[in-house]
C-alpha cells in the first residue's frame, strides 16, 4: 500500500463520511438546537447544510472510485468495476449508492425546498407581527407553511438517516475485507 493505492483514500473517505454524518446528526446538530437561539440555530443550518450534503453525496462517489481491488489474484478488481461485480451488488453498491442518493435529494431537492419554506415563514411573521414557532394562534397561512416545513424538515431527516444507516452497513462490509 503506497500513496498511489486507492485503498488509503477509500478508509479516509468512509471515516469522513461515516464521522461526519454521525458527529452532525447525533452532536452538532442536537447541541446547536439547545445553546443557539431559533433564528442563529436557522442561519447556521442554512450554511451548514450545503456543505454538509455536498460531503455526503460526494465521499461515497469518491469511495466507489477508489474501491480497493481484492488481494486474491482470483477476486474482485476495484473500482467502479468492482463496486458493479454481481458478488458486490448487495454489500457495496446498494449501501453505497443510497447513501449518496440519499443525500444528493437532500442537497438538490428537499434542502432547497426547505430553505424556500423558510423564508416564507420570514415573509408570513412579518405580515403577522408574530413568528413561526410563537404559540398559537397563527394565520391560516402560517398554519400551512409550518405543517409544509415540518413535513420537509421529516422527510430530510429520513434522508440523513438514511445516509448514516447505509454507511454503517458498508462499514459491516468494509470490516469483512480488512479481517
Amino acid at each position: 500500500m503506497g500513496f498511489f493505492s486507492p485503498a488509503p483514500y477509500h478508509i479516509l473517505s468512509y471515516g469522513t463520511l461515516l464521522g461526519t454524518t454521525f458527529f452532525h446528526t447525533f452532536v452538532g446538530g442536537i447541541v446547536s438546537y439547545q445553546v443557539l437561539a431559533r433564528p442563529q440555530f436557522s442561519a447556521l443550518m442554512a450554511k451548514l447544510f450545503p456543505v454538509y450534503f455536498t460531503m455526503q453525496t460526494a465521499l461515497p462517489a469518491v469511495m466507489i472510485l477508489t474501491y480497493p481491488a481484492s488481494s486474491n489474484p482470483f477476486g474482485t478488481v476495484g473500482g467502479i468495476h468492482g463496486v458493479l461485480h454481481p458478488s458486490n451488488r448487495w454489500t457495496v453498491l446498494v449501501p453505497l449508492a443510497s447513501a449518496a442518493l440519499s443525500a444528493l435529494a437532500n442537497l438538490a431537492v428537499v434542502g432547497p425546498a426547505t430553505t424556500k419554506c423558510m423564508d416564507e415563514r420570514k415573509i408570513q411573521e412579518r405580515k403577522d407581527g408574530k413568528k413561526a414557532y410563537d404559540s398559537p394562534p397563527h394565520s391560516q397561512e402560517m398554519q400551512a407553511l409550518n405543517k409544509k416545513f415540518s413535513m420537509l424538515h421529516g422527510v430530510s431527516s429520513l434522508l440523513n438517516l438514511g445516509t448514516f444507516i447505509a454507511s454503517v452497513v458498508y462499514g459491516v462490509t468494509l470490516a469483512g475485507r480488512l479481517a
